[in-house]
């Protein structure tokens, strides 16, 4: 026997406002500034790519058109996840 009514997807993140320094997410009630400089990937990415955004779990977001994934953590404490290489 199965179901044939899905559960309602409770996980949502929408895109609220895009400026040219980055862009504003919000994500589990939450807003969060993804900025240009510290995420240069998308910088030139078209506005329709960066509001293709999805929630992959309650901690996980992808923008497919791009090939970008980013936890919110890394939005929550940037400092905890430097983006450069050290040896």
């Amino acid at each position: 026997m199965y179901s044939e009514n899905f559960g309602k997807n409770i996980l949502n993140s929408s895109i609220t406002s895009v400026t040219s320094f980055g862009f504003w997410i919000l994500c589990n009630d939450k807003e969060y500034f993804v900025s240009f400089g510290d995420y240069p990937e998308f910088k030139n990415a078209n506005v329709i790519s960066i509001f293709n955004v999805e929630q992959l779990s309650p901690n996980q977001l992808r923008w497919p058109d791009l090939d970008i994934d980013i936890e919110l953590d890394a939005l929550k404490n940037p400092s905890a996840f430097p983006m450069v290489f050290k040896d």
